[in-house]
């Protein structure tokens, strides 16, 4: 997978160490399906395409804030969809979405983006 520019301090990051780092610091997304899609899988573009597919409520607004917080310091452009309207658009496969666990998967042991 490809790389991204991070904060100056932080340099390059790739899509799988962005992955990791959102699927630790934000404990909600065990209750969604999150995917990031776009141009960083390739290690092109200028910000981090992510998807989140679950119900609205009380555990979205919760996934929001944690959201929020862990991507302080990254260009998060954050989609949220209804489980209804992906599977009526057939986003995740048209646009080659990628789950965030499958991208933490393939990141080096130990890694950590942050």
């Amino acid at each position: 997978m490809g790389r991204i520019e991070g904060s100056p301090e932080q340099g390059l990051i790739s899509a799988s160490e962005v992955a990791v780092h959102l699927l630790e610091r934000c404990i909600s997304l065990e209750h969604f399906n999150a995917y990031m899609f776009g141009s960083t899988l390739h290690g092109v573009g200028e910000d981090i395409d992510i998807l989140i597919v679950g119900p609205a409520g009380d555990l979205l607004t919760q996934l929001k804030k944690e959201l929020h917080s862990a991507g302080e310091s990254l260009p998060l452009h954050i989609l949220y969809m209804q489980p209804s309207e992906e599977r009526r658009t057939q986003f995740v496969a048209r646009e080659k979405c990628v789950s965030l666990t499958r991208l933490a998967a393939v990141a080096p042991q130990g890694c950590s983006a942050y």
